[in-house]
C-alpha cells in the first residue's frame, strides 16, 4: 500500500532541463488571457446563459471565487515545485504516485478533450464567416457524424445539422460527414507549438491583444443597446426574476460556465519555460484570472441586458448574435465580432495544445509512461513526440463525437483537478520564507471556517429557500440526483468544519476545497458514469505499467540491490 502513495521529493535542480526559459510574468498574464477568454466567451456562454438565465452571473462569481482560492493554492505549489506538470506534479508531492497518476490521467482529459470543443466551436465561427464572404462549405464538411445524426433523429430546428445528414453522400453504407475546419486547425496548432513555445508566445501576445480590444469595443458599443428589463424575466409562474429557472437552473449551467476556466489550469505546466518562475508564475496566474473574471462578468451583463435570455437557445455565437439584425442590429459589429472570435479561439487552441504535451512530458519523466514522451527536440527544444500524439489525440475524436458530451466531460475533469491542487496545499507543510517567492498567507481556520459555512448554509437558506424545498422533495425522483450532490457536498463540508477546528487547517486552501467541491455538484450521475470509466482505463495502464516503470520503483530497487 505505501508502494502506491510514495511522494516524490523535488529540490531545487529538478528542474534544470532542456526546455528554454523565455516567458515574463506578462507573457503568462497573456497566456492566461488567450486560454481563459475564448470558448467559454465566444461559445458556450450563450448555452450557460440560456440555462441560468441573467443570473448565470452569479456563478461566474462563485466560479472566480473558487478560481481566485486555487490560483493561490497553485501559486504556492508553483512556487515550492517550479517543474513542469502542473496538478499532477503537486499531487506527486503531496499525495503520493497513485492519486499523481489520476490526476495526471484526469488533465490528459481536460486537455485533450477540451480541445476538441475547441476546434469545433473555431469551425462554426469560421463556417459561418466564410458564408458572410460568400463561400459556401457543404454542411456535410463542417460537421461531426454523431451530431448530424443527432439532430436528424431528434427533429432539431438546426437546419444546417438536418442538412448535413441529408445531404451527405455515401461511402458503401456510411454517411461521409467530418468536420473539415476542426481537424485543419488542429493540425495547424500542432505544428505551430511543434516549432517552439517562443515563436507560439509571439504570435500569442498578438492574438490576445487583438482579441480584448475587441471584447471592449462589444462592451463600449453594447452598454448603449441594453434593455434592463431583459435583467428581470418573468419566470414560470409569471414573476419576474434574475434567476427565472432558479438556483438550480443556474448551477445547471456550471459546465459551460466553468469550461471557461480550463486555461487557467494550463499555466502551470509553463514552469520550466517561465524566468524566475517562483516570482513570475504566481504573478501572471492571479492577474490573468482577475482580469478574466471581470470581463466575463461584464459580458454576461452586455449580453443578458441586450436580448432575452431564451433567445440563446442553441446559440454557438453569442456574442456576434447580440448584434444580428434580429436583435442589436449592428452590421459591422456582428462582422468584427465573427472575425475576432476565430482569432480568440484560435488562441486557446494554441494554449491548450502547449498544455497537453507537457503532462505527458511530466509522466514520461517520472517514468509512468514511455520514455519517448519526454524526448526533447534537438532543434526546437520541445517535446516533439508528445506533441504529435497530442494532436492525433485531438484529432481522432473530432471524427466520432459531439460538442455536448465533450463539454460536459471536460469540465468535470477541471473541476476535479482544482479540488486536488487545494487538497494538496492542506497536505503540505509549512515552508520557510524566502525572498522573491510567493508565499500563501496562513490563516488559521480555526475559528473562522465553521461558523462562515454554518451561517453562510443559513443565509443561502433565507436567500434560496426554493433551493431547500428542492433538497427536501423527497418524493420527486427528477430530484433524486440533485438530492444525493447536494447531500454529499453538505456531508464533506461538515468533516472539513471538524478537521478545521482540530487541524488548525489554513483557511484559504479550505475555502478554495469547499467552493470547488460546491460546483461539483453540478454535475449529473452520466458525467460521474464516463468519468469513472476514463479513469477505470487510467488504472489499468498504471498498474500493468506506470507501478513497475516508476522512476520511484526503480529507485528503491536500486537502493535494496
Amino acid at each position: 500500500m505505501n508502494q502506491l502513495f510514495r511522494r516524490k521529493r523535488y529540490s531545487e535542480t529538478d528542474h534544470s532541463t532542456g526546455l528554454n526559459r523565455v516567458l515574463g510574468v506578462w507573457d503568462i498574464v497573456f497566456f492566461g488571457l488567450a486560454a481563459i477568454i475564448g470558448a467559454g466567451s465566444f461559445s458556450s456562454l450563450g448555452e450557460a446563459i440560456f440555462r441560468g438565465g441573467p443570473g448565470v452571473i452569479s456563478l461566474y462569481i462563485i466560479c472566480g471565487i473558487a478560481c481566485g482560492f486555487t490560483a493561490l493554492s497553485y501559486a504556492e505549489f508553483a512556487s515550492r515545485i517550479p517543474v513542469a506538470g502542473s496538478a499532477y506534479t503537486y499531487a506527486y508531492a503531496s499525495f503520493g504516485e497513485l492519486i499523481a497518476w489520476i490526476i495526471g490521467w484526469a488533465l490528459i482529459m481536460e486537455y485533450s478533450f477540451g480541445n476538441i470543443y475547441v476546434a469545433f466551436s473555431w469551425s462554426d465561427y469560421f463556417t459561418s464567416f466564410v458564408e458572410r464572404l460568400g463561400f459556401h462549405i457543404p454542411d456535410y464538411l463542417t460537421t461531426s457524424y454523431p451530431e448530424a445524426r443527432k439532430a436528424f433523429e431528434s427533429g432539431s430546428e438546426n437546419k444546417e445539422l438536418v442538412n448535413a445528414w441529408k445531404s451527405a453522400p455515401l461511402l458503401g453504407n456510411l454517411k461521409f460527414i467530418i468536420d473539415i475546419p476542426a481537424l485543419i486547425i488542429n493540425a495547424m496548432i500542432t505544428a505551430l507549438v511543434y516549432i517552439g513555445v517562443k515563436e507560439s508566445k509571439n504570435i500569442n501576445n498578438f492574438l490576445v491583444i487583438l482579441k480584448i480590444a475587441v471584447i471592449f469595443l462589444i462592451i463600449a458599443v453594447g452598454v448603449f443597446y441594453i434593455n434592463s428589463e431583459n435583467w428581470l424575466p418573468v419566470n414560470n409562474e409569471g414573476v419576474k426574476s434574475f434567476m427565472p429557472n432558479g438556483f438550480s437552473g443556474v448551477m445547471a449551467a456550471v459546465s459551460g460556465v466553468f469550461f471557461a476556466y480550463i486555461g487557467f489550469d494550463a499555466l502551470s505546466v509553463l514552469s520550466e519555460e517561465t524566468k524566475n518562475p517562483q516570482k513570475n508564475l504566481p504573478r501572471g496566474m492571479i492577474i490573468s484570472l482577475v482580469l478574466s473574471t471581470s470581463i466575463y462578468i461584464a459580458l454576461t451583463l452586455i449580453l443578458t441586458g441586450i436580448v432575452d435570455y431564451r433567445k440563446f437557445e442553441g446559440i454557438g455565437d453569442p456574442l456576434s448574435f447580440i448584434f444580428a439584425p434580429e436583435n442589436g442590429n449592428i452590421p459591422w459589429m456582428e462582422f468584427t465580432v465573427s472575425v475576432t472570435a476565430i482569432i480568440a479561439i484560435t488562441s486557446v487552441l494554441l494554449v491548450f495544445q502547449m498544455g497537453q504535451p507537457r503532462i505527458w512530458y511530466a509522466m514520461s519523466r517520472d517514468g509512468l509512461l514511455p520514455k519517448r514522451f519526454s524526448t526533447i527536440h534537438e532543434k526546437y527544444k520541445t517535446p516533439a513526440f508528445a506533441t504529435i500524439i497530442t494532436g492525433i489525440a485531438v484529432g481522432l475524436p473530432i471524427l466520432f463525437t459531439d460538442k455536448s458530451f465533450i463539454l460536459d466531460f471536460t469540465s468535470i475533469g477541471t473541476i476535479f483537478a482544482f479540488v486536488l491542487v487545494n487538497g494538496g496545499i492542506l497536505l503540505m507543510p509549512r515552508k520557510q520564507k524566502l525572498k522573491g517567492r510567493f508565499h500563501m498567507p496562513f490563516i488559521n481556520s480555526k475559528f473562522i471556517f465553521p461558523p462562515l459555512f454554518i451561517f453562510g448554509l443559513l443565509g443561502f437558506y433565507f436567500w434560496q429557500p426554493e433551493f431547500f424545498q428542492q433538497l427536501l422533495n423527497w418524493s420527486d425522483p427528477a430530484e433524486g440526483e440533485f438530492r444525493l450532490s447536494v447531500s454529499v457536498f453538505i456531508l464533506i463540508n461538515f468533516v472539513l468544519v471538524y478537521l478545521s477546528f482540530t487541524k488548525n487547517l489554513n483557511l484559504i486552501p479550505l475555502l478554495g476545497l469547499s467552493s470547488c467541491l460546491y460546483l461539483l455538484t453540478g454535475m449529473t450521475h452520466n458525467n460521474w458514469f464516463w468519468f469513472g470509466l476514463w479513469f477505470a482505463i487510467g488504472l489499468l495502464i498504471y498498474f500493468f505499467y506506470g507501478m513497475k516503470h516508476s522512476k520511484l520503483e526503480q529507485k528503491m530497487n536500486g537502493d535494496l540491490n
